[in-house]
């Protein structure tokens, strides 16, 4: 490394520090290396993925990342499959993939050990949405759908689309994937993986091993004279519970500041340093999008479903991802053994569609009742004050948010409603049009037209309806 460049990383983060405090600044390079390292380890070892073209694509789409990931260093080993990323020598992340876990940073302590558990051989209860071939579109307008969807601008910001897969009446209609991605590849959720702990969360409250409203049995919260007592996990599902620790709304170079992300890559045993954390505000008042929230709720779905990762693990496949026919699921784990709920579960595009179906049924599948009655209904619901437009776990379209009229002025159905991650993650479920669209890729999260979801959400209700008068005439 060039003096110069020295010169211009040092500036960065002194300059970085001042705007923004020197305990956070500091936690910078740790972040960023982090966040890399994760990605790397996850799409490499999980998912298949070329990795330089994985780096490109996912700094490309996080703006000002620019400025420190030229000067980090990344090793992939695959014969002990682990990465490690290095910035400058001020920071240096490593991650481990486990078979069957996915990847776990390693912060300098062991690893908690987390066993698979035993195979669940229990039928399937959500039919099945397609067979083993990729389903081409069913007609002309859904073949110009995905074309327009996969197509790139001639200049930045670019979509990288990599999988889409729509679906109507519980059958795929039309799927697509990029080079190197298939129907069985399982691929990074990103935040969507908030609205499968939402589901975990529903599932234990109609279980009656959890509940909405009083205090969220969190151990560090139990006095009652301690403001966080009266955090809720309605609370924490809608994100007013008040925790101090930033916001994880962006996806670049300034939300390596936030606490929130010391939490994701930096500390070991993330539940325990979220509820280590002050209030901001009281609980139940101010609407602040951060994933401490989601990883409480991660630490509440371990608790109660035997206090162990085993149990968590085997509770989420036994009551969710096996019933609904999702065979290409990967929990993550953070280096305490907590499900790495707020951000890091992956799964193949049609998994993504199978669990969209679950909310389109209202919670049934087969017959069976798996979350609780009412559960989509609330899921759905506004959150006062939520300017995004977000409910208990999912982004709606009901009231009179910002989100959920710009989305509406875009053309968006005012009855859906979506798991969204961040550059580019989506499914949409549209109950008036008995649609599940599942869109994947790299894309910045600004503008917001940058990934082409207004767009394709159009063309598919347009294509759909179009089909289905052909189909209905025959």
């Amino acid at each position: 490394m060039t003096r110069r460049k020295i010169v211009l990383l040092t500036a960065t983060i002194v300059f970085a520090g001042l705007a923004l405090g020197a305990v956070r600044a500091h936690d910078v390079p740790k972040v960023a290396t982090g966040f890399i390292a994760d990605v790397l380890c996850s799409e490499t070892f999980v998912s298949g993925l070329d990795v330089r073209r994985n780096l490109t694509e996912t700094i490309d789409a996080m703006p000002g990342a620019g400025l420190l990931t030229w000067a980090m260093d990344y090793q992939v080993d695959r014969a002990r499959k682990d990465v490690t990323v290095t910035l400058f020598g001020i920071g240096r992340s490593h991650a481990v993939y486990r078979e069957g876990l996915g990847c776990t940073l390693e912060h300098g302590a062991e690893i908690a050990d987390v066993r698979l558990p035993p195979d669940d051989r229990q039928p399937a209860l959500l039919p099945e949405i397609a067979g083993p071939a990729i389903v081409s579109p069913q007609s002309p307008e859904l073949s110009a759908a995905l074309d327009r969807a996969f197509a790139e601008p001639t200049s930045p910001p670019f979509r990288r689309t990599r999988a889409i897969v729509v679906m109507k009446s519980g059958r795929v209609i039309a799927e697509r994937y990029a080079d190197g991605i298939g129907p069985e590849t399982p691929l990074l959720g990103f935040s969507m993986t908030k609205s499968v702990i939402s589901a975990l969360t529903g599932i234990l409250v109609r279980q009656g091993r959890l509940k909405l409203d009083g205090p969220a049995p969190v151990a560090a919260w139990t006095n009652p004279d301690d403001p966080r007592h009266a955090i809720t996990l309605d609370q924490l599902l809608r994100h007013t519970a008040g925790l101090a620790l930033g916001s994880s709304l962006q996806a670049s170079l300034g939300s390596a500041f936030e606490p929130v992300n010391r939490m994701k890559f930096v500390e070991a045993d993330m539940a325990a340093y979220a509820a280590s954390m002050p209030l901001a505000t009281a609980p139940g008042t101010v609407w602040n999008y951060h994933d401490g929230n989601t990883i409480m709720l991660a630490h509440l779905i371990r608790k109660a479903a035997g206090g162990n990762s085993e149990g968590a693990l085997a509770f989420a496949h036994h009551e969710l991802f096996v019933p609904l026919g999702m065979r290409h699921v990967t929990l993550q784990f953070d280096g305490a053994g907590t499900i790495k709920g707020s951000s890091e579960m992956l799964a193949s595009a049609r998994d993504w569609a199978r669990f969209g179906q679950l909310y389109l049924n209202d919670g049934v599948a087969g017959g069976k009742r798996i979350l609780p009655e009412g559960w989509v209904n609330y899921s759905v619901s506004a959150t006062p004050n939520a300017w995004v437009g977000i409910g208990a776990g999912f982004w709606t379209n009901q009231g009179d948010s910002f989100g959920a009229t710009f989305r509406v002025e875009h053309g968006w159905p005012r009855d859906a409603f979506f798991a969204k991650g961040t550059i580019g993650q989506y499914t949409i479920m549209i109950p008036s049009e008995r649609l599940v669209i599942v869109r994947l890729g790299r894309s910045p999260n600004w503008p917001p037209e940058a990934d082409g979801v207004f767009d394709l959400v159009r063309d598919v209700i347009k294509a759909a309806r179009d089909k289905g008068k052909v189909a209905g005439a025959n």
